[in-house]
């Protein structure tokens, strides 16, 4: 048994000497593609190396532990780890091509048999003949006498196809590859969890802050009104500037049910990423008044940085080196498929199962030739290298993907920056207006048509500027997305 692996295995390593097929070579980046991003200087962003972590620079615990509850429960992160270990049992399939299949067998069964009497090698021949083995004549022995027992055969058989032109190997080199490239493929959902976990905490704070200017403005247009009915009930207003006071008090008691129904759909879409119930809610995430800011610009890198950090991008070209191999494992269909066997049998009657004249054996080459169907071999090696055409245009057009993404990102990003500057200043100006002309009303000097005008000017900059406030933390989170950060060395669900 020994003599016939050995055997197997140097006949293998004599015969696979070639892998037919393009050697896979990474391909070079698109031109261009290195160097600081275009929007950083407008972004305010910082050209240093963005940590993995990103989301621990808003410096909020809160987020922090969403976060972390995430990456442990997420179902969608379930799913990717466990199509990750279908794709590397996948890859255990693959290299079991390396080694010889074995069959044992044994059996028994009750039957008679003859044997020649007086006969010195009747034994031997009665066991041949369990055997299988062809003997002479029967009557050269003499008189026969038949035999009733149990008749018990064993039997073992291996089989190993030789990797002549590299079938195997390249199967197993695409299998590695496509491994790979899901593993690439649960970095990205975890990136994508990460941000959306992060955007729905921020955009809760941002519900927060909108809810409370709605109160606010709310209660001025109360005030507003109070005093407005005030005087109407003196005779010194009419019904109209009441009733224009009344509008912008409806107006403001509006907004407020709008953001209470998208704050709670938010809190139950942080349920949902979190792997819980929506009656289990964070409620730890309502405790937010406004979104978080960072401290300092954020940094972003270079192209080339980028490049190496997106998951999407290894997933792309590990998914190219799976098409390339597998134009080898088709070429190699255009050549014999070549297979060494080896058995070992033995038939016997109680203790002599294992005698010598009861045992059959057979040991390689035992070389056996499966010629192909060149029109179909040749009709797979085509698609294989069409296949292998789309992955490296899709390898091209996910790395402009992520650039244009990243720089898509960072130019909204400082255009919402400049914008939320100017409502700041916006807002702080309507604000000097209208107690300016509050004091000239209460004077009498102006109309109320002024006041309310002044009003709804400042009503209108409060909430400008705290849905700015929520568009820029939502600006944050993508550029943080975009640049690709996030899953390295990030715990993962366990199945």
């Amino acid at each position: 048994m020994r003599r016939l692996f050995v055997s197997v295995a140097a006949t293998s390593l004599a015969l696979s000497a070639c892998a037919v097929g393009p050697n896979y070579r990474q391909p070079s980046p698109i031109p261009h593609a290195d160097g600081a991003f275009v929007s950083t200087e407008t972004a305010g962003a910082a050209t240093t190396v963005p940590r993995d972590d990103w989301w621990h620079l808003y410096d909020d615990a809160t987020l922090n532990g969403l976060i972390q509850k995430a990456l442990a429960a997420n179902t969608d992160l379930r799913r990717a780890e466990a199509n990750l270990a279908l794709s590397r049992a996948t890859l255990s399939e693959a290299r079991s091509g390396l080694f010889p299949s074995t069959t044992l067998s044994a059996g028994a069964t009750y039957g008679r048999s003859s044997t020649a009497n007086g006969n010195a090698g009747a034994a031997a021949a009665e066991q041949q003949a369990l055997a299988g083995v062809p003997t002479a004549n029967t009557a050269a022995f003499g008189p026969t006498t038949a035999h009733a027992g149990w008749i018990y055969q064993a039997g073992f058989d291996m089989n190993y196809e030789v990797d002549l032109f590299g079938r195997v190997r390249r199967n197993i080199e695409a299998a590695r590859a496509d491994a790979q490239s899901t593993e690439a493929a649960r970095d990205a959902v975890l990136i994508t969890v990460v941000s959306d976990v992060a955007k729905a905490y921020v955009d809760g704070c941002a519900y927060a802050q909108q809810l409370d200017v709605a109160e606010r403005n709310l209660k001025l247009a109360q005030s507003t009104y109070d005093l407005t009915k005030l005087q109407f009930t003196a005779g010194t207003l009419s019904a109209l500037e009441q009733a224009r006071a009344e509008t912008v008090l409806e107006q403001a008691r509006a907004t407020i049910p709008t953001l209470e129904g998208n704050r709670a759909a938010n809190l139950f879409a942080l349920a949902a990423l979190l792997g819980v119930a929506p009656k289990d809610a964070p409620q730890e995430a309502t405790r937010c008044t406004a979104p978080p800011r960072l401290g300092s610009p954020i940094p972003v890198g270079d192209g080339t940085a980028l490049l190496l950090r997106r998951p999407d991008v290894r997933e792309a070209e590990r998914t190219l080196a799976a098409e390339t191999a597998r134009i080898g494992v088709a070429t190699a269909d255009l050549y014999p498929s070549v297979s060494l066997g080896g058995s070992i049998g033995t038939a016997g009657k109680g203790s002599n199962l294992f005698s010598y004249g009861a045992s059959t054996f057979g040991i390689g080459p035992l070389i056996s030739w499966n010629f192909p169907n060149i029109l179909a071999a040749r009709a797979r090696i085509r698609e294989a290298k069409a296949s292998a055409q789309a992955a490296l245009a899709s390898f091209d057009g996910t790395m402009l993907t992520a650039l244009k993404e990243t720089e898509q990102a960072l130019a909204t990003y400082g255009g919402e920056l400049r914008r939320n500057a100017a409502l700041v200043r916006a807002r702080d100006a309507s604000r000097t207006a209208f107690n300016l002309v509050q004091a000239r009303f209460t004077a009498g000097t102006i109309s109320q048509l002024d006041l309310i005008t002044a009003e709804q000017t400042l009503i209108s900059a409060e909430q400008s500027l705290a849905a700015s406030d929520q568009s820029l933390a939502d600006d944050q989170v993508a550029v943080f997305k975009a640049l690709g950060g996030g899953w390295q060395g990030a715990p993962v669900p366990k199945l």
